[in-house]
């Protein structure tokens, strides 16, 4: 026997992907600020942690649209709710978090080396 929800949580489906693609945007758009205003306040108080505080809220606005939108879609595809955001939520967020690790360290790596050492085409 199949399960077929009566209402299907589309509209949480699209408000889901809406959010992370607005709040990506604007990571994207904070993140190259941070990165332009780096060569004219090369000062040793800048920290990277600083200007991770800067896209910190954006990034959460990922995170939440990322759950939403997969505990949404598990709805769709005849999850019950309650399992639906139990396996949608820890695994946005623990991949959320990892990039946000990676994140921080390419930004310290980048503020320590400078761009140049991410031309990977030099490497061939």
């Amino acid at each position: 026997m199949y399960y077929f929800p009566l209402q299907p949580p589309y509209f949480l489906l699209l408000v889901g992907f809406l959010t992370a693609l607005t709040s990506g945007l604007a990571l994207s758009g904070t993140l190259k600020v941070i990165v332009q205003k780096w060569p004219t306040e090369r000062t040793e108080n800048t920290k990277p942690r600083s200007s991770l505080k800067q896209l910190l809220v954006p990034f959460i606005g990922i995170t939440g649209g990322t759950s939403l939108f997969l505990s949404s879609g598990l709805a769709i595809f005849g999850f019950p709710s309650s399992l639906a955001l139990g396996v949608g939520l820890p695994i946005s967020v623990f991949t959320c978090l990892l990039v946000w690790l990676q994140l921080g360290s390419m930004m310290t790596f980048i503020e320590r080396e400078g761009m140049q050492s991410l031309d990977l085409d030099s490497f061939s």
